[in-house]
């Protein structure tokens, strides 16, 4: 079980309600980014709470129901693969965290955020920690929020668009996928900025 020690020590500097922020999405070659904030109870009892990434995908089901019923407060939203090309993945990045943080019910007075020093256009303080998802537990619980969502999102572009197995990689650059994309060319949902799709387009 993950210790609560970012959330402990700002608890004693009177910030009470800490909110994890993550996202999932940002590699694949298809599908929209989904970012998540959750605001864990200070006494939580979460066993197995890790990095998504951890986890298998049946444990992360598990976990996403537990903290959807423990937590003070869970916020997600998703930024389209329009979106994406538009305004890059970085700053998609951004905006679909800022609409996380929106979607909380309760207002946080702290953000932990998973990565590196981000300036997100909030007016809450907020720390960036490399590597959160497996340090922090309200982060770990936004990134197994996000990491759910995405996938159930991609499981039902695999019925639109079955010739991609979106199934089987949630739109990940697997060897599949890359040779499904040279098959077949690309499908609405594939983000065209990225470099193994926009060459596929340049050869059609």
């Amino acid at each position: 079980m993950l210790s609560a020690v970012y959330e402990n020590r700002l608890a004693r500097q009177g910030f009470k309600l800490v909110a994890g922020v993550d996202e999932a999405g940002r590699g694949p070659l298809a599908g929209p980014l989904v970012a998540a904030a959750v605001i864990l109870p200070i006494n939580y009892d979460l066993p197995g709470l890790n990095d998504s990434k951890q986890l298998s995908a049946r444990r992360r089901e598990i976990l996403f129901d537990q903290i959807r019923n423990i937590a003070l407060a869970v916020g997600f939203a998703a930024v389209s693969h329009t979106v994406i090309d538009r305004i890059n993945v970085g700053q998609a990045n951004y905006l679909a965290m800022e609409k996380a943080i929106a979607a909380l019910k309760i207002q946080p007075d702290y953000l932990l955020i998973d990565g590196g020093r981000y300036r997100l256009k909030v007016s809450i303080p907020m720390r960036g920690i490399n590597g959160g998802d497996a340090i922090s537990p309200s982060i770990a619980a936004a990134s197994i929020i996000a990491k759910v969502t995405r996938d159930c999102l991609m499981e039902k572009y695999h019925e639109k668009y079955p010739l991609y197995n979106f199934l089987a990689h949630k739109g990940y650059g697997t060897k599949e996928h890359l040779s499904l994309i040279k098959k077949h060319g690309s499908c609405p949902i594939h983000r065209r900025s990225f470099g193994p799709v926009a060459r596929t387009l340049r050869s059609a």
